[in-house]
């Protein structure tokens, strides 16, 4: 299927390798990258645990829905997305409209390895982070799954060659 559009939306969960495979992305494209939560952090001046902690998760999600609305206005970008962007049914078609959507599919396993190294993460302090990430998993695969249009396996392979995997699905598909 040709598409017209340019954009690139990373999305998954948390430690897919969204934010790493989005820079790799945009450098080889030569577009500006953005990271959804590093915006929101921007713009309110306080990391995404600290709005966890004075909004909860409802406060940080209106704030997310907020930015997803800015970045998908904008053209030739790539845009690493939070892992729950997916739960709000306009993020969903945000993305599906305006851009090519990637999920970055990865093990529960691997995602612990990745996040355990990372306070910062207000989901996971909690007292088992792997069955919170399981959990979380399981709420939203399918949602990852209905937005994608490409889903690429990133604990299984190198960034680099997700990047290159993503390039040849996206460049076949512009029209």
């Amino acid at each position: 299927m040709l598409m017209n559009k340019k954009n690139i939306y990373l999305i998954g969960l948390m430690g897919a390798g969204k934010t790493t495979v989005g820079r790799l992305l945009a450098k080889s494209l030569s577009v500006p990258f953005y990271d959804s939560d590093k915006a929101i952090e921007d713009i309110t001046g306080v990391d995404i645990a600290t709005i966890f902690e004075f909004e909860g998760e409802k406060g940080f999600r209106i704030r997310e829905n907020k930015m997803i609305k800015e970045l998908t206005e904008l053209e030739d970008i790539v845009l690493a997305t939070g892992g729950g962007v997916i739960l709000n049914a306009e993020n969903r078609a945000r993305l599906k409209e305006n851009g090519f959507v990637v999920y970055l599919q990865c093990s529960v396993d691997r995602i612990v390895d990745r996040t355990s190294r990372n306070s910062q993460r207000p989901l996971l302090n909690v007292d088992s982070p792997r069955e919170k990430i399981q959990t979380l998993l399981n709420e939203r695969e399918c949602l990852y799954q209905s937005c994608a249009d490409l889903v690429i396996d990133s604990g299984q392979i190198q960034s680099k060659v997700a990047v290159k995997e993503i390039l040849k699905e996206y460049m076949s598909r512009l029209n």
